[in-house]
C-alpha cells in the first residue's frame, strides 16, 4: 500500500506554477509571429516580391511629404535611388527628350 501513496509535486514545479511572468514569454512570442505576419501581409499586397528576386527589374517612384519625387530602381541584385529635382543635369550627355544618356551610359529623367 505505500506506493499507492498521492506522489507530491517538486518545489520547482509548484514555484513555476505561482509565477506571475511565465505567460511573458507566450505573449512575445505571439507578438513576434504577428509582425512577420503583417510584413508578409504588407509584401503580398503592395507586390514586393519582386525585390528578392535576383533576376527581376523594378522601378518605383514615390513623392515624399515635401513634393520631391524620388525614383527607385532595381536592375538584377543592384538598387539604386535617385532624387527628382528642377534643376537641369550638367555633363557631357545626349539629349532623348526629357531624359539624358551620360558618358557612362546611365540615363537621367529630368520632369518638366
Amino acid at each position: 500500500m505505500k506506493f499507492m501513496k498521492k506522489r507530491r509535486y517538486d518545489d520547482m514545479d509548484a514555484a513555476a506554477d505561482h509565477d506571475p511572468l511565465s505567460g511573458v514569454a507566450n505573449l512575445f512570442d505571439l507578438g513576434l509571429v504577428f509582425i512577420v505576419s503583417l510584413l508578409i501581409m504588407l509584401f503580398s499586397a503592395y507586390h514586393l516580391q519582386d525585390l528578392f528576386d535576383t533576376t527581376s527589374n523594378m522601378t518605383i517612384m514615390k513623392k515624399t511629404a515635401d513634393d520631391q519625387l524620388e525614383i527607385i530602381t532595381k536592375t538584377g541584385v543592384k538598387i539604386e535611388a535617385m532624387k527628382v529635382s528642377k534643376s537641369q543635369a550638367k555633363g557631357r550627355g545626349e539629349r532623348l527628350g526629357t531624359a539624358y544618356r551620360l558618358h557612362d551610359g546611365t540615363m537621367v529623367y529630368v520632369p518638366k
